[in-house]
């Protein structure tokens, strides 16, 4: 048995903080991020000797370690010998299931102070090498060539055995309660938040995480609490059932919302930002929202998740109020001029393999190359679709700019690229939506400067994600176009306060018509 001196040496939280920073692939978490969610919970939890905590996606064991610590303080009145205490802590009450086997060993070494806790070296002596972090190969269940599970595609995760599958055992069972063949009184966790499927990344990518947070409801604990992407609040691949089944439970008790992902995860990029959430089993009741910008609290509010008429989480109260007054009005959305994804069926990648050319058998194709915006002269032909519009002006929004911000980072933000008016004969490609089309160029330029006004914006970012679809124009009204609009014109119009004046003046950058560079800037 290992002298219980090493136990105390090794539980310093500056080498997981260190540890924190080193990826972007699997983001680990930072001793002091996951204090402030154990927070959350009833402290008279790490006093009780029966409480079982588990952590379905272990990665370093730091939710492991920095629970041990709460439980070898509290526990001592019932077990005032150290290594009883600890024995009983580690056999008894901590449990966790690593995602690979190179993170199975980092957790117990982290937690057991011995990648092997069958060994000499281990704080608590096991029976077997794993204790209870557990690391199991997990294969993909493949059919029509997607994983039942997790939907990973069979051609790029159907792997030999010495690659990693990224099949997570928590989620790729029907019975996770058989894992352990046990309840827990408490889950928590940072999940994987998604799986580059060969589609691309972000919110384009897989998502992961909401199949740990359903998974963990299914085992019904009395607690639990995990830090996942934000994007769920307004969108994201396959997550509109994940959003209206979160954002209508009641017994979600607590979300701490944080718009800049590098506040919890330093040197990190994630967009949208990341959350922690309490859910309590036991009792249900309104939702302690706490948000953040630049590592200060900025709000705090006692609100339902899901604002009545919407179906997105909404961050600020101040939005809210605004949106109510809105849709007061009872007018309709600019979400009905906005198109769906690729207007005209052009693909990027085609446009940038294809010359400009001079012929008067052209349309004017505007697409990105290079990081630019630029314009070239293919034919006909290119088009696939809505030709009936392309003698009418409109108008051409990016449909991703996560350099555009969101409402609170960065302050001020952006929100949407800059318009471009398109003339008879100009199309686009799959990387802009579609606004209008207008009978007249002077119609086309009065709604370029309704889009530009820091009200069309806010409400915009109300609803943003990375990628912008139609829906995420759904808390705009339309304006009679037949004349040019200014923030106050419509500050005064939808009767907003100065507090929401100030707001949005804070949160939402001035944006110069003429101005800017080849991307919107």
């Amino acid at each position: 048995m290992a002298d219980t001196g090493l136990f105390n040496n090794v539980y310093n939280p500056d080498v997981l903080s260190c540890l924190a920073n080193l990826s972007n692939d699997e983001v680990f978490t930072p001793p002091d991020v996951v204090n402030d969610m154990l927070d959350m919970l009833p402290q008279e939890l790490f006093q009780n000797p029966d409480t079982t905590f588990l952590d379905p996606a272990c990665k370093t064991g730091v939710f492991l370690r920095e629970i041990a610590k709460r439980l070898i303080k509290g526990l001592e009145p019932q077990f005032p010998d150290l290594q009883e205490r600890i024995d009983h802590i580690f056999h008894k009450q901590l449990f966790g299931i690593a995602i690979t086997e190179l993170t199975g060993f980092l957790s117990r070494r982290s937690v057991y102070c011995s990648k092997f806790p069958n060994t000499e070296f281990s704080v608590s002596l096991f029976d077997d090498e794993q204790g209870n972090i557990r690391f199991r190969r997990i294969k993909h269940t493949w059919r029509d060539g997607k994983c039942v599970y997790c939907g990973a595609s069979q051609s790029q995760y159907d792997r030999s055995d010495d690659l990693e599958t990224h099949a997570y055992e928590w989620i790729h069972t029907n019975k996770p309660e058989e894992i352990f063949n046990m309840k827990f009184d408490v889950i928590i966790s940072n999940p994987p938040y998604q799986l580059n499927d060969g589609g691309g990344t972000g919110s384009s990518a897989i998502p992961l995480y909401h199949y740990f947070v359903e998974k963990s409801i299914q085992l019904n604990p009395r607690y639990l609490t995990m830090i996942i992407p934000s994007r769920w609040f307004t969108g994201g691949k396959g997550l509109d059932d994940f959003r209206s089944k979160m954002l209508n439970d009641e017994r979600i008790r607590e979300i701490h919302d944080f718009i800049n992902a590098g506040d919890c995860f330093p040197g990190v990029a994630i967009e949208g930002g990341v959350c922690y959430f309490l859910w309590d089993r036991d009792n249900k009741g309104l939702c302690k929202v706490v948000s953040y910008a630049n590592n200060e609290i900025v709000a705090v509010s006692e609100r339902p998740l899901l604002e009545e008429g919407t179906d997105v989480f909404i961050r600020y109260n101040e939005v809210i109020s605004i949106i109510r007054k809105v849709k007061s009005h009872k007018e309709k959305s600019f979400s009905q001029i906005v198109s769906t994804r690729n207007p005209y069926g052009i693909n990027s990648a085609d446009f940038k393999k294809m010359k400009s050319q001079n012929s008067n058998q052209c349309y004017s194709v505007l697409g990105i190359e290079n990081n630019k915006r630029v314009i070239k002269h293919l034919p006909y032909s290119i088009v696939q679709r809505n030709f009936d519009e392309i003698k009418q002006y409109r108008l051409f929004i990016s449909k991703a700019d996560g350099a555009a911000g969101q409402i609170g980072y960065p302050i001020p933000a952006r929100i949407i690229g800059k318009p471009v008016v398109a003339k008879p004969n100009m199309v686009c490609t799959e990387t802009f939506l579609r606004v209008g089309p207008f009978s007249t160029e002077e119609e086309t330029n009065n709604v370029r400067d309704y889009m530009q006004t820091k009200f069309f914006r806010l409400l915009v970012g109300a609803r943003k994600n990375k990628n912008m679809t139609r829906s995420t124009y759904s808390f705009v009204p339309i304006q009679d176009f037949s004349k040019p609009w200014t923030d106050d014109e419509l500050y005064a119009k939808y009767g907003l306060t100065q507090e929401e004046i100030d707001f949005i003046e804070s949160m939402i950058k001035p944006m110069d018509l003429d101005g800017g560079d080849d991307n919107g800037n």
